[in-house]
């Protein structure tokens, strides 16, 4: 199986809201509305598009994953970081590497970027192979009143995290 990384394009939108909104429906955890937070996420002032990503095979979108800017924030500053949410792969296509791929190449591209970390809210026991930790660890709360073992964070940079401090609100 040949599977092509590649930045998303406007005319992939569509099929993405679609994608996205299919693979939720047979998630773990699903709120039902990940499909419109993606469009949220690009029309809000921390899209980056480089760090929108797609995964095909054949032409045909199988995958997807974005980075955006969040901020870890105390009373002293605003740090930036980036909020991996959501990644999504086709139900056909799971368990075969497709979100590793989708994971490592975003995270390569925002290391070269220049960003040092990315916090999610997500399953441990599948993005613990990634770097990330419980973000409670490394000093880091979510605002809202999510499981602290849900709350996750990876440092692209090793030692990135070791002076800050604060809340994330992803």
């Amino acid at each position: 199986m040949n599977i092509v990384i590649r930045q998303e394009k406007p005319n992939d939108f569509k099929a993405i809201y679609d994608l996205v909104k299919v693979a939720f429906q047979t998630a773990k955890v699903s709120n039902g509305k990940e499909q419109d937070f993606v469009n949220q996420l690009r029309s809000s002032g921390n899209y980056i598009p480089e760090l929108a990503l797609v995964a095909e095979v054949n032409h045909k979108l199988i995958g997807h994953i974005m980075l955006t800017k969040n901020y870890i924030k105390n009373s002293d500053c605003k740090t930036e970081t980036l909020l991996l949410a959501p990644i999504s792969v086709v139900l056909q296509y799971r368990n075969k590497g497709v979100g590793s791929k989708l994971i490592n190449k975003s995270f390569a591209l925002a290391k070269n970027m220049g960003y040092q970390c990315v916090v999610l809210v997500g399953d441990p026991a599948y993005y613990s192979r990634f770097g990330f930790v419980k973000s409670v660890d490394l000093g880091i709360r979510h605002l809202l009143d999510i499981p602290e073992e849900y709350v996750l964070a990876c440092e692209l940079v090793p030692g990135a995290l070791d002076e800050i401090s604060g809340t994330i609100d992803c």
